[in-house]
């Protein structure tokens, strides 16, 4: 069988979202099936580090779709003809989007629907975008993959699609997470937060991840307890990020938020494992794949009780109102005190942890791609 898969977001050194999800599941296709062709389609010269195979061809097509006048032109040009010329079997795209003009059987992995819920957090023209395409791609695809149960149930609750066209894939934990030892975990608090326990959030600094609320509450459990705990948030100032600027000059403890910007993938695992509590109080999320990256590192959690993060995050973490800033805050202030619950958090999430992994969602996917062929 010849099966092609949309790698626009195999991109070294940014491996983010979409291009993890890509690149767990494409290795794992690749290296599982040698039986098999794969044709990765790339937007520009493509990594040899991402060519997981003797049984993979590379094929560039232009132009780089980075926008969404280039992503019409790219899926809806560059791609049908890719298809037409190669003949796969079956396109595989992992992103949420495909041509509407080929023919080709297409599996399309849905992440969520975040426009459809806080389309003002989007930026205009790529919000129509999604707005207009999204359930365009949706109805065309052949079948469907979700991140989640919960995404499953928006996208026939939105688009009115059967649930027989969708299989819930999941997501997993890379490599390299694991609980660190004290000594280590001492040696980067030093490293990061002058040798103090931190709080991390791991993300994009947007309002829709409600980092803003997450600096008014760490205020208010810094004001109430005295404690020397920080708060580390790691990720990139994204569009909109003006009510979380707000939040940190009108904090009183500016000196214990630190912003540490985008952190490379090899320092992560670090960051994660040597955190006294990860906190995730995000308004929406189609799966949130930091959960289990600090399950897999003993890191306790504070979640959302919203969208699919109590699905995926089970007994192992204090759910809070993500509008409730005094939810949030006494979340802090429970965990720094009781020992007991920080515990018990850890141990629900090793189990927790069992219910994902990137062989799981590899395993169904190629069950699906192998489904409509």
């Amino acid at each position: 069988m010849k099966i092609a898969i949309n790698t626009r977001f195999l991109l070294p050194g940014r491996l983010e979202g979409l291009g993890r999800y890509t690149y767990e599941v494409a290795r794992r296709l690749v290296e599982g099936h040698p039986e098999h062709e794969f044709l990765f389609f790339f937007d520009r010269p493509c990594d040899e580090r991402f060519l997981f195979g003797r049984n993979v061809q590379p094929v560039v097509l232009p132009p780089p779709a980075r926008h969404p006048v280039l992503w019409h032109l790219w899926f809806e040009y560059s791609v049908s003809r890719a298809l037409k010329k190669y003949r796969p079997d079956v396109l595989f795209s992992p992103d949420g989007y495909l041509s509407l003009r080929a023919q080709t059987p297409t599996v399309m992995v849905v992440h969520d629907l975040a426009y459809e819920h806080f389309p003002e957090a989007v930026p205009f023209l790529v919000r129509r975008y999604y707005q207009y395409f999204g359930p365009r791609y949706c109805r065309r695809a052949d079948h469907l993959l979700a991140v989640s149960n919960y995404t499953k149930e928006d996208v026939q609750k939105q688009y009115g699609i059967e649930g027989s066209r969708i299989s819930v894939c999941g997501n997993g934990c890379r490599e390299g997470f694991t609980p660190l030892p004290e000594w280590e975990q001492r040696q980067i608090q030093q490293q990061y937060s002058d040798g103090r326990p931190y709080f991390l959030y791991v993300g994009a600094v947007h309002p829709r991840k409600n980092v803003h609320r997450l600096i008014e509450a760490f205020s208010w459990f810094k004001r109430q307890t005295g404690a020397p705990t920080k708060l580390l948030i790691a990720g990139r100032f994204a569009w909109q990020a003006g009510p979380v600027k707000e939040a940190f000059e009108g904090s009183s403890h500016q000196q214990d938020i630190r912003f540490l910007g985008f952190v490379p993938d090899e320092e992560l695992p670090r960051l994660m494992g040597a955190a006294f509590g990860f906190v995730y109080p995000s308004l929406f999320e189609g799966f949130g794949l930091p959960l289990l990256e600090a399950m897999h590192c003993d890191v306790p959690i504070i979640s959302s009780r919203s969208s699919s993060l109590p699905e995926v995050a089970g007994e192992a973490a204090l759910l809070v109102d993500p509008m409730d800033t005094g939810q949030l805050a006494e979340a802090l202030r429970r965990l720094h005190e009781q020992e007991g619950l920080r515990q018990s958090l850890i141990v629900a999430g090793r189990e927790q942890k069992k219910k994902f992994s990137w062989d799981r969602t590899a395993e169904v996917v190629y069950e699906s791609l192998i489904g409509i062929v």
